[in-house]
């Protein structure tokens, strides 16, 4: 019997109606646990109505399964059920339940039903522990009690704990590195990623299978969990259920992503508000990866301690270390439970054992519960123990493990408790569109890349620097300076020169020799240095590595700085680096150890003169013969000759000598010699606009400038050197690429139409929620021969073109460009010239109208 349209509407009404005041009341309380009961009840009520008026209520069982069986219903959560049905099944109940489960969506409700009989739920849950799991919470909602009871019976009877905590925690590692294995990614999701609600749901099943307990407070009389525990578990749990609570009711679905679109409304919702120094939803992201973390480390003591209980059976082998800690079942223990209340040294000491003894697995679970407690212990009088500061530097010159010692510290909280700054910016958001990962996460990250260096497994990803770290007089300088560059982020004020005062106080009072502490306070001091000037500033010309090389001062402190930069922009997000920056960075390396040598003098002419010979040499080895370069360099003059490397210059050497004098424009290009995108040489009659087309041209097929180098040979030729990277999910050949540009660019330039702009294109969603301020600086060189545009602004498609063509209105010359886009982020500077930006009214007009360009 179908309801009528009246009930229908009214059951649709009642539950919409009873959302809202859920919602509302839960915003005035925040208590999570009665806005999740009170839900799942009014569900039920739904639900049990529907079922009678089906006539389903003594014919079948209807069950509550997964999250709803737990009594926890979030407000876009599926509403798991199960329907049992008696074997065998008459015909009649079939059509019954088809048309109860086409009610349920018609009244509003997301359904995740299943249908089975008693031997298909045992059957389906002993090969699928999905199913086995969904099966493990369930409540009964309505029909008769006894074959639901039965099926209960039955399935703990078939349940083996052993093979449900193997296949869960097997689950649980893959799900963590679905989702790169941290909890500090910027847009974590509550429910899957390491420390969200997954993980405490994933305790329970296991618990619960293995008969010790489906809440915590049964785990502390079991003695699995102490008091303490359950009250920080309780309460990350608890803010974990608000944050998702509300991310449900602000994005009206189910969205279990922190995405940036809600970030900053969630924080309003929790009450918090922008600050100097921090947004308020950086704010909220703090609290979120505090409680994650808390969850981390509860998870990492408990699963090893419900294992101990579930494989009780097997024999305890242990092994003496030392005094205090000994081998138990290939993992570190302590020899007594109150070591550390004893001998708080032995806290740093732990690390470092372990860090000594790679064969172990990890800490056993009563060392990690007594670890993670005696945390505490760790106040100014523990950080004043000289024996203490003798652990934590040794952890750092051990030969191995260091990057595994530093996550277990911070994930068990000792690295921020005996380093109070870095405890401040665990968790700490990074808005500035290039950072995928918290600012302590990124610490480890850097640290790890420097690691990776040293170690010979991985001296293929890149040999040189392997080299540089190897023969690296103490080596521990270089990852100290990698924990402090960034320990003063999100204090306000300039983190590097914060972030100095902060090393230089460890350094001396861990007693490092003179030559390293400052080494490290220089690294942390200059640690952005080195790649602003190889990616904004001309690398090849010799002033400027003259003025770096005074910088840098010794060829130490050059390798130092060179291996912390490219560890550095390793660590920021895997879409930041490219081949392309890495042979600028390890070519003003070169070259700035070429100027150290000779005693920091720069001579430009032999500069120059060795760069032209290794140029002809580049042309010999193509067959070009001697002299056919002479007639373009007749037309170049020095300022050519400092700003292009050899190869460049030979290059062009061999494609213009042809024709020196061409009447239509000529386009060039080749794949670049570390195969990280295209070289385009673009030789031309000069003309106005000409730079600002070719930027447009490239704008509008989505090829994206990395450098422009633009010249102006003596007989009114453009001479200009574009390196673009091919757009993403390109799966074209090269060679149809380089055709490509080839022909369309040279008749795109040929044209005489108005300059047409290509389309703005969609920004990023983290550039729409976290939008920057677009600057602009116009300063004359050091020479007072040009002036230096410096812009940072959001990145989007076109935006390059848009600067050329405000250049190109002002009768502005572009001497050379280089764009870094770092993520969403641009970072352009350009060498222009021209004779209105000495006026100061012209230079400010130009300064508005390129921010209006920036803005749009």
């Amino acid at each position: 019997m179908m309801l009528a349209a009246t009930p229908l509407q009214h059951w649709r009404q009642t539950l919409a109606d009873k959302r809202q005041q859920l919602a509302e009341r839960y915003r005035e309380t925040r208590d999570a646990q009665t806005y999740l009961r009170r839900y799942c009840h009014a569900v039920d009520e739904a639900l049990q109505t529907l079922w009678r008026e089906q006539g389903l209520d003594g014919e079948a069982s209807l069950a509550a399964v997964g999250g709803y069986g737990r009594g926890q219903l979030f407000p876009g959560s599926d509403i798991d059920i199960l329907i049992l049905l008696p074997d065998p099944t008459p015909a009649d109940i079939n059509d019954k339940v088809t048309r109860f489960i086409g009610l349920m969506w018609d009244i509003g409700l997301e359904i995740g039903h299943s249908v089975r009989t008693e031997a298909e739920c045992l059957r389906e849950a002993q090969s699928d522990i999905t199913i086995e799991t969904n099966l493990l919470e369930n409540r009964l909602v309505a029909g008769p009690v006894t074959p639901w009871l039965q099926l209960i019976q039955k399935l703990e009877a078939q349940r083996d704990p052993l093979a449900f905590f193997e296949g869960k925690t097997r689950e649980q590692q893959q799900r963590h590195t679905r989702h790169f294995g941290v909890s500090n990614n910027l847009e974590p999701n509550l429910k899957e990623s390491p420390g969200g609600l997954r993980d405490l749901h994933t305790i329970l099943w296991i618990s619960k299978a293995a008969g010790l307990g489906d809440n915590w407070d049964a785990l502390v009389r079991r003695g699995i969990l102490t008091l303490a525990e359950a009250r920080l578990i309780k309460h990350s749990e608890e803010q974990l259920q608000k944050l998702r609570i509300d991310l449900h009711l602000l994005a009206r679905r189910r969205e279990d992503r922190l995405i940036f679109d809600l970030q900053q409304q969630m924080a309003q919702a929790w009450n918090l508000s922008d600050t100097p120094a921090k947004r308020a939803s950086e704010q909220l992201m703090q609290l979120y990866f505090r409680a994650a973390k808390t969850v981390n480390q509860l998870n990492g003591i408990l699963l090893p301690n419900l294992r101990g209980r579930i494989y009780c059976q097997v024999p305890r082998v242990t092994q003496h270390i030392n005094e205090y800690f000994h081998a138990v079942n290939g993992m570190l223990g302590i020899r007594e439970v109150n070591v550390f209340d004893k001998h708080p040294h032995a806290i740093l000491e732990a690390f470092l054992t372990l860090q000594r003894h790679p064969e172990l697995s990890g800490f056993a679970p009563r060392m990690l519960r007594a670890l993670w407690h005696a945390r505490s212990q760790i106040n100014e009088r523990f950080r004043q123990d000289a024996r203490n500061r003798a652990t934590f530097l040794q952890i750092f010159r051990e030969p191995s493990g260091l990057t595994r010692t530093l996550r277990r510290m911070n994930l068990y909280g000792i690295l921020g408790q005996y380093l109070p700054n870095f405890g401040q910016i665990v968790g700490q958001m990074q808005h500035d569109l290039f950072h995928v990962y918290t600012v302590d996460e990124h610490i480890l990250m850097v640290v790890r890349n420097l690691r990776r260096f040293a170690i010979s497994a991985y001296n293929h990803e890149y040999p040189f620097l392997s080299r540089l770290i190897n023969d690296f007089e103490r080596p521990e300088a270089l990852y100290l300076a990698g924990l402090f560059h960034d320990i003063a982020k999100g204090r306000g004020g300039d983190h590097s020169q914060l972030g100095m005062a902060d090393a230089e106080a460890f350094c001396r009072s861990h007693g490092l020799l003179e030559e390293d502490c400052a080494l490290i306070v220089w690294l942390v001091q200059h640690h952005l240095t080195m790649s602003s000037i190889a990616q904004k500033q001309d690398i090849y010309d010799p002033e400027t590595v003259g003025r770096f090389a005074e910088l840098v001062q010794t060829p130490r402190r050059l390798a130092a700085l060179y291996l912390l930069t490219v560890a550095d922009i390793r660590g920021t997000s895997p879409k930041v680096w490219n081949a392309w920056k890495a042979k600028l960075l390890e070519d003003l390396y070169h070259a700035t150890l070429r100027v150290l040598s000779r005693g920091g003098e720069t001579d430009i002419a032999s500069e120059l003169e060795a760069r032209k010979n290794q140029a002809r040499a580049l042309l010999r080895l193509h067959a070009i013969p001697d002299g056919v370069e002479a007639g373009l360099w007749a037309q170049l003059d020095t300022v050519y000759f400092l700003r292009h490397e050899a190869k460049e210059i030979a290059w062009h050497a061999r494609v213009l000598n042809r024709q020196l004098a061409p009447d239509a424009p000529q386009v060039k290009a080749r794949l670049a010699d570390d195969h990280d995108g295209i070289q385009v040489l673009v030789y031309s009659p000069d003309r106005p606009e000409l730079f600002a087309r070719a930027c447009a041209f490239f704008g509008r097929t989505n090829y994206s400038i990395a450098d422009a180098k633009v010249y102006t040979t003596r007989h009114g030729y453009a001479l200009d050197t574009f390196h673009v990277f091919v757009p993403e999910h390109h799966d074209g050949d090269y060679r149809d690429m380089i055709n490509f540009i080839e022909f369309e660019l040279a008749a795109t330039l040929a044209q005489d139409k108005p300059l047409q702009l290509p389309p703005q294109g969609r920004i990023s969603r983290h550039l729409k929620h976290f939008p920057i301020t677009p600057q602009v600086s116009i300063r004359p060189d050091d020479k007072d021969n040009y002036f230096i545009l410096s812009i940072v602004a959001g990145d989007r498609p076109g935006l390059l073109a848009r600067i050329a063509k405000v250049l190109a209105d002002y009768r502005l010359n572009v001497q050379s460009a280089k764009i870094m886009t770092l993520g969403s982020r641009a970072e352009d500077s350009f060498l222009i010239s021209g004779p209105g930006l000495k006026d100061d009214k012209t230079a400010l007009a130009l300064e508005a109208e390129l921010i209006a360009a920036l803005r749009i």
